[in-house]
């Protein structure tokens, strides 16, 4: 497993993705694996829940597309997904899965996107999970990583603002409470010696209201972890020129070398309107978490489908669903029985 540092370059195109609905799941305690018969020659119906982020945001359309490949390619196999807060709340709701014999059900309906680092924070009980641990914070499995999620803090190209550090004073979206940008808007202001809740006036919307509120000028820079690009600063730079703010230098290292799920990433030049030159950034991982609940041949399934399958997604992140990745930055979390199957064939995991 690679949990070193990696330096990336990311420059791609924009595509559009489909979402699907929310819908209540459990799945028989005989399954143990997807398209299992129940005895008639029938297969036994699998309904999941994919839990996402917030619907500007790309883990939405993206989870739709995961979701909709998995029901493609596994029978038997249903599995839905809703709008959430991102990382801390999808983390709270995996209390949700458990057994209950009696009633003669396993509770799989989590499944969840989230942060790795916010993961690592979970598993710790440290940041946002400090005053409210997990229940069970040792229940956590990685299935893989999905796709590199990038720090992006976006200015108007007119903005004086040109360093982390000018923030100070200005009116800054955040991110929503609990989701993986605030968490790490938090951090990273902080390394640069700003307090996120004296220093600057911060804003709590979702990335797609505050790259409007950017683009109206309601608002000085926006934090956002998300794919490059990202369509909510596309669509800012078609009518705004915009520049990305670098995250580097001894605040970069410290942050590093405090938390490890961070490593550096360029992102090219002329990837939005207005921003000409390279800049580099930080960027963590949107893995796909689950607990023991999660049966361990279906888990194997989920995570073959999703890297074998990964041409079919439309969304451009598709192209970083990768194995070459799929283990960077977990940390402790250990990987789900079912997903360590499947990496142990492919040869990147001993």
């Amino acid at each position: 497993m690679s949990k070193g540092r990696r330096t990336a370059r990311i420059s791609v195109a924009i595509a559009a993705a489909g979402v699907v609905a929310l819908s209540a799941c459990a799945a028989p305690d005989d399954v143990e694996g997807p398209g299992s018969g129940n005895g008639d020659g029938d297969v036994e119906e699998v309904f999941l829940q994919l839990a996402t982020g917030s619907t500007g945001g790309t883990y939405y359309p993206l989870g739709g597309e995961i979701a909709q490949l998995w029901g493609d390619n596994i029978d038997g196999l249903q599995v839905d997904t809703f709008a959430t807060g991102a990382s801390v709340q999808n983390l709270r709701a995996l209390e949700g899965a458990t057994e209950d014999e009696e009633a003669g059900a396993i509770d799989q309906s989590e499944l969840i996107m989230s942060v790795n680092g916010v993961a690592m924070q979970a598993q710790n009980s440290t940041g946002p999970f400090a005053d409210e641990p997990l229940a069970s914070p040792d229940d956590l499995y990685a299935m893989g990583n999905i796709y590199p999620e990038v720090m992006q803090v976006v200015v108007r190209a007119d903005s004086d603002i040109e360093t982390i550090a000018d923030l100070e004073g200005a009116n800054v979206e955040i991110g929503p409470p609990g989701s993986g940008t605030e968490v790490a808007a938090r951090q990273i202001l902080e390394a640069y010696g700003l307090d996120p809740d004296s220093d600057i006036n911060p804003f709590d919307s979702t990335f797609g209201d505050a790259a409007t509120a950017l683009g109206d000028g309601q608002v000085d820079a926006a934090f956002g972890i998300l794919s490059v690009p990202a369509a909510g600063i596309m669509e800012v730079s078609a009518s705004n020129d915009v520049r990305i703010l670098a995250i580097d230098g001894d605040e970069a290292e410290q942050l590093i070398e405090e938390d490890p799920s961070y490593s550096p990433l360029t992102i090219d030049g002329g990837t939005y309107n207005g921003q000409d030159e390279d800049v580099v950034t930080l960027t963590q991982w949107a893995t796909l978490y689950s607990t023991s609940a999660l049966d361990e041949d279906l888990a194997y399934e989920l995570t073959r489908v999703m890297y074998e399958e990964a041409d079919s997604i439309g969304h451009d992140v598709g192209s970083q669903v990768v194995l070459e990745t799929a283990l960077d930055g977990l940390g402790d979390i250990e990987v789900h029985p079912g997903s360590a199957r499947f990496f142990e064939e492919q040869g990147i995991l001993d």
